[in-house]
């Protein structure tokens, strides 16, 4: 198989095995820390003010769906690509990244929840998985 097809084919396996990671920790925590009384969290028109009742523990979720999908999609697209294992690793990590920055600028939530999960759930993740699946670290850039 053609290095740039394989390539194409690990980061959209990456993205699809990190999101149903993601989803499925998003659907089984609320089943482990149910949110407060009255909190629908499956209504998308209220979900920016139900955020404000949430406790924090409640945040423990969606930041290990975070982290995790990003993981496991880092360490798929890694271990599956034929060339530049870390940079697709990294890939994935950026892509999550923009998804948490959209859904932080859509939808708010705590600061401390908004910094926590932007800095320590998407790069550090993606950079871990490609470390995990055994891709070397790329190189410091030359110059400067």
């Amino acid at each position: 198989m053609p290095p740039i097809i394989r390539n194409t084919l690990a980061l959209i396996a990456g993205f699809l095995i990190g999101s149903a990671v993601n989803m499925a920790i998003i659907t089984v925590g609320p089943m482990v820390i149910p949110p407060p009384e009255g909190v629908d969290m499956a209504d998308m028109d209220k979900f920016a003010e139900n955020l404000k009742l949430l406790k924090p523990a409640n945040f423990i979720a969606p930041w290990l769906a975070h982290a995790l999908g990003t993981l496991v999609g880092a360490f798929v697209a890694a271990k599956l690509a034929a060339s530049h294992n870390m940079k697709f690793a990294l890939g994935i990590g950026v892509f999550f990244l923009l998804g948490g920055i959209t859904m932080v600028a859509m939808f708010g939530g705590p600061a401390w929840f908004a910094a926590l999960d932007l800095i320590g759930a998407y790069l550090p993740m993606g950079y871990l998985g490609g470390i995990l699946s055994g891709a070397k670290k790329p190189l410091p850039a030359t110059g400067l």
